[in-house]
């Protein structure tokens, strides 16, 4: 009886032991505001506002905009880099690239850290402004 007893508090330990990292992930959230770049002359409007599962590194977002020189042809979220400062992309979004586009993107730890200090941002891509017209700096809020 002992054995039995013994084995199933094993089990029920390694349960809760696979379970716990589930148990400390939380949803973050996250805005930016749309601003020209790249000597764009334009008047960007918009925004990126999205969410971060830390347990499955699941990134979700929405992005508006208007005011643009043309439809935007890429979209990306850059980093790791200040405001101001320019980076890699980190992620590629996904056409179609419409005002409310939205999904879900599976992020890797670089981009989650980078996303969690406020080092990212989202860059629109027209075919005037290439190297990006609008640019939203993401930051955390609460």
């Amino acid at each position: 009886m002992a054995i039995h007893s013994r084995a199933a508090l094993i089990g029920a330990t390694a349960i809760m032991l696979a379970a716990a990292p589930a148990a400390f992930a939380k949803t973050v959230n996250f805005s930016g505001t749309f601003a020209t770049e790249n000597g764009a002359t334009t008047q960007p409007m918009g925004s990126v506002n999205g969410t971060l599962d830390t347990g499955t590194d699941k990134v979700t977002y929405v992005i508006t905009y208007s005011g643009l020189s043309g439809p935007v042809v890429a979209a990306h979220f850059h980093g790791p880099a200040s405001a101001g400062q320019t980076a890699g992309v980190l992620l590629p979004i996904p056409g179609p690239f419409e005002t409310g586009m939205h999904g879900v993107l599976t992020a890797n730890a670089t981009t989650v850290k980078a996303l969690m200090a406020g080092k990212t941002y989202v860059n629109l891509h027209t075919a005037k402004y290439q190297e990006g017209e609008a640019r939203a700096q993401i930051s955390v809020t609460k």
